[in-house]
């Protein structure tokens, strides 16, 4: 570890390339020692609304533990990430955090990392055939499952679905949909459309929502990949008055996604509590980063080899538990969730 005595204050501080304002500055004095570590934290990109507050959080949980965070967003290239983390290398960071932009290109330079010694996380999103020192995620099958039962529990067995997803590039994609294509067989839907959105972009959703509209109009449900995906999907059909018509399911509790459960035109958004796991992240980051053991993990296989692997369990929302979950938690304020109400 590199180490640098504190007789001052410890400022952390946070590199952005992509300019999106980060968390306010604070000075804090390490909390349990007198060496500071130094964790590169890597996003994919913040088109996503949620990733804002998983990097607010982590990076204030590891200013608390006392670890300086550099942050990087690659503003969804993948060829920019892998050179935002071979700068990690190059620092000499004592531990790397990644939200990669493609399951299957960083492997390599996840190895390099470690040859040199510097232990990876990969954050919500599996690196394959890496080796990484430990996968931190939701359960995305269950994530799946839970948006198909949404849909069974209010359309008969045998009807026909459309589904909207990220890219194949992300792992999380393919766990997402084994779990739902699983509850769909067992029911016996139709899925007759899919298709995937390159970075996650939204726009893409619309477009295809507009594109293939004659076959997507007689849909009984569309399960979108995630809230963006699911606004613009509803924003589509809203304009073909289509919007309520057909059951729309997403996740990551989106404040625009609960206004949507209220308003009747989204399903169920699958909540996951990113406050948790940037928590526990950050957390685990520092202990790697000071070469303290995990403890016990579950583990994952990553194509290659198992991994140290932490899951945990969302929750489906719709609008009888909005409350309950959403604005009991703290996560959206209940005036935000029900301004449109009528």
């Amino acid at each position: 570890m590199r180490r640098r005595i504190t007789a001052f204050l410890l400022v952390i501080t946070i590199f952005l390339f992509t300019g999106c304002k980060g968390p306010e500055v604070k000075e804090v004095t390490p909390t349990t020692k007198n060496e500071v570590c130094t964790i590169g934290l890597s996003f994919d990109s913040f088109v996503i609304e949620r990733w804002t507050r998983d990097r607010d959080v982590f990076v204030s949980t590891a200013n608390e533990l006392g670890a300086e965070v550099n942050v990087q967003s690659a503003g969804g290239d993948v060829a920019t990430q892998i050179s935002h983390i071979k700068l990690f290398i190059e620092r000499g960071v004592d531990a790397i955090v990644i939200i990669t932009a493609d399951a299957n290109a960083l492997s390599d330079i996840v190895k390099e990392a470690s040859d040199k010694g510097i232990p990876v996380i990969c954050y919500d999103r599996l690196v394959m055939n890496a080796g990484a020192d430990l996968y931190i995620s939701f359960d995305n099958e269950s994530v799946g499952r839970q948006m198909a039962e949404a849909i069974c529990a209010n359309v008969e067995d045998g009807g026909n679905i459309v589904e909207i997803m990220g890219p194949e590039s992300d792992y999380n994609v393919h766990q997402v949909m084994n779990g739902f294509d699983a509850v769909c067989e067992e029911h016996g839907m139709n899925i007759t459309l899919k298709y995937n959105c390159d970075n996650w972009k939204p726009e893409l959703a619309y477009d295809f929502v507009n594109e293939h509209f004659d076959e997507i109009a007689g849909a009984d449900a569309i399960m979108c990949g995630n809230d963006a995906l699911a606004g613009e999907t509803i924003h589509a059909l809203a304009e073909r008055g289509y919007a309520g018509r057909i059951f729309v399911t997403g996740q990551d509790g989106d404040l625009e996604a609960c206004q949507r459960l209220v308003e009747g035109t989204q399903l169920v958004t699958v909540y996951k509590p990113v406050e948790k796991l940037a928590r526990l992240a950050a957390e685990c980051a520092v202990k790697l980063a000071s070469g303290e053991s995990l403890g016990q993990t579950e583990l994952f296989f990553d194509g290659g080899q198992d991994i140290p692997y932490i899951a945990i369990e969302p929750s489906a929302v719709t609008i009888e538990n909005l409350d309950s979950i959403i604005i009991d938690s703290g996560f959206h304020l209940r005036e935000e969730v029900y301004m449109n109400a009528g």
